[in-house]
């Protein structure tokens, strides 16, 4: 599961709340004896056939199955011949169902050069202690000299009565902000604004040639500039354009660097208000400032290597059978990949992925079993979507939204399946963007049906809902939910022992106490979801006034309809 927060001081509050709730002692560790044991234990057919899928797919040998290695290709042609064996037609490229994603790695080449020139002389900054460059993933030389505008959350967000941008003009400009956004925002709004792509794409709307990140006190206290630093090269990666470069969020105005402290109290030298008041501003939670015009222009010049890759999502198709909404198409999808091989938690480097996202991956397949076993076809078409990337920042989902195989316009839902913890037996259920649609009363249904109840986020701090692969069809204006087993119970403890214990590290493999029975209480919920949107009467819509569907221009419902 991908964490892109761009507000440091949010992934600061989580991790802090996840250690609060996280139990004090480990599981006692098993010993090969016992876990050969378990594995050698008989499992009705169906657990059975889902620990299988997660068997192969999280083996060391498949080495963490990171995008673009030869090991994700191994994956992906295990998922192709499931989705064969399940009976799903091929929707992928020729014919096959095997969709080619053209992957580029990017990362910055030199050390750059920032100056600024005031009220006085040219004054270079220092790299590591006034300024760390950004790789821009659309060219290979960036070259901006412009002036600076400070432009607080660089966020204009009229729903909450911010504009960041007031009284200040900033076609032609280099925009300065900090990263993260007020924490009145809600949840998911606020994750949304924290990311460094809005910021940009607001930024590019606007006018602007550049952004930058300003380094705050609450922003060092979670990662310090020197770590910042050490790091500066650390590749990226995206789908690649035609011509090599990466796809970005707003090439017009390209994120250029991060500058320190020390290096803004240089841009701000004669500022209208001084960098000191700035700063003990930006530590709040709810800070307020007012924009404004640096004195001075920066001049920026920065190199980007890249390194081209190749990866495949994986497309199965079951066609719809009504003669008028056949066409119309439902997408399940989960992320195949995850992040390989890292550095090592005591001495184990390989990250086997089982719970992010393999048994997500066997959920889909099985999900699929059913459709083909039920021996009654959907009204409209389901299209089975295991992509790649989403490690790298929705990858896979991006292109696939943006190449897709069949009509966007076709697709009229997408119910996403990432990270589902299945350590325990779930008393309720989590489903992320169900009140933002009509989706929500199909998956009070669903879940009801399978003896559990529909739980609030827990956690709208994390703003989940902008954070896996569904957020990437929500863009296109489609209506979209992500699933998860609730924390009442055992829940709590048990998704705060895996987030603060294996998430993202070598330990989420096969010695967690997996409960495939719930695997399968999970696989129900969300084959009656999905059958119920390709049967229903009409296709969801996004409730009256809802801000995604809004911004992103999609159907919306009625205005009598409640939400």
């Amino acid at each position: 599961m991908y964490r892109p927060l761009g507000a440091l001081a949010v992934l600061a509050l989580s991790t802090s709340a996840l250690a609060q709730t996280a139990p004090q002692t480990a599981p006692a560790a098993a010993s090969n004896a016992e876990l050969n044991a378990k594995l050698a234990a008989p499992l009705p057919a169906d657990q059975a056939a889902m620990k299988a899928h997660v068997l192969f797919l999280a083996s060391d040998s498949m080495k963490g199955r990171e995008a673009g290695s030869p090991e994700f290709d191994i994956a992906a042609q295990y998922v192709a011949a499931q989705f064969y064996a399940a009976g799903l037609r091929p929707g992928g490229d020729a014919g096959g169902y095997l969709q080619t994603v053209p992957l580029v790695s990017y990362k910055a080449a030199s050390k750059g050069d920032f100056v600024w020139t005031g009220r006085g002389a040219a004054q270079p900054l220092v790299f590591g202690e006034d300024y760390v460059p950004a790789a821009n993933g659309a060219k290979a030389e960036t070259s901006v000299s412009a002036p600076v505008v400070f432009v607080g959350y660089g966020i204009d967000a009229p729903q909450y009565g911010q504009d960041d941008y007031k009284g200040v003009d900033v076609r032609g400009k280099i925009v300065a902000y900090f990263g993260g956004s007020p924490a009145r925002f809600g949840g998911e709004e606020r994750a949304f604004f924290g990311s460094g792509g809005t910021k940009a794409a607001i930024a590019q709307a606007k006018g602007a040639v550049g952004v930058i990140t300003l380094e705050s006190p609450r922003s060092a206290k979670v990662r310090t500039f020197a770590k910042m630093a050490e790091s500066y090269a650390t590749p990226r990666m995206t789908w690649a354009n035609p011509d090599g470069t990466g796809k970005v969020d707003a090439p017009g105005a390209p994120s250029l660097g991060t500058v320190s402290m020390a290096g803004a109290a240089k841009l701000f030298a004669g500022a209208k208000t001084p960098w000191t008041r700035i700063a003990k501003q930006a530590d709040s939670d709810n800070a307020k400032f007012k924009a404004m015009p640096l004195p001075g222009t920066l001049t920026v010049a920065t190199k980007t290597s890249f390194v081209p890759a190749a990866s495949s999502n994986v497309v199965g198709m079951i066609p719809g059978s009504d003669p008028v909404v056949g066409k119309e198409v439902v997408v399940l999808s989960a992320h195949l990949d995850h992040i390989g091989i890292t550095k090592p938690v005591k001495g184990d480097a390989l990250n086997n992925g089982a719970l992010d996202n393999a048994i997500g991956i066997a959920s889909l397949i099985e999900e699929a079993k059913r459709f083909t076993a039920s021996g009654q076809a959907p009204k409209r078409t389901i299209m089975f979507l295991a992509v790649t990337g989403e490690e790298k920042g929705l990858v896979g989902s991006d292109y696939f939204t943006n190449h897709p195989t069949v009509p966007l316009a076709s697709i009229v839902a997408d119910v996403n399946l990432d990270m589902p913890i299945l350590t325990y037996k779930f008393e309720d259920m989590v489903v992320f963007g169900a009140e933002r649609s009509t989706i929500g009363p199909i998956v009070q249904k669903a879940v009801a049906a399978i003896g559990v109840g529909l739980s609030p986020d827990p956690m709208p701090e994390e703003g989940i809902f902008v954070r896996s692969d569904h957020f990437r069809f929500v863009q296109k204006g489609i209506p979209a939910v992500f699933l998860w087993p609730g924390q009442k119970g055992p829940g709590k403890a048990a998704v705060a022992y895996f987030m603060a214990n294996n998430y993202h590290k070598p330990s989420d493999d096969l010695s967690q106490p997996i409960m495939w029975d719930q695997g399968v209480r999970f696989v129900d919920a969300n084959y009656r979801i999905a059958r119920e949107i390709a049967d229903g009467a009409q296709r969801p819509v996004w409730n009256a006034g809802d801000y995604f569907g809004t911004l992103y221009k999609g159907p919306m419902a009625d205005k009598a309809v409640r939400k």
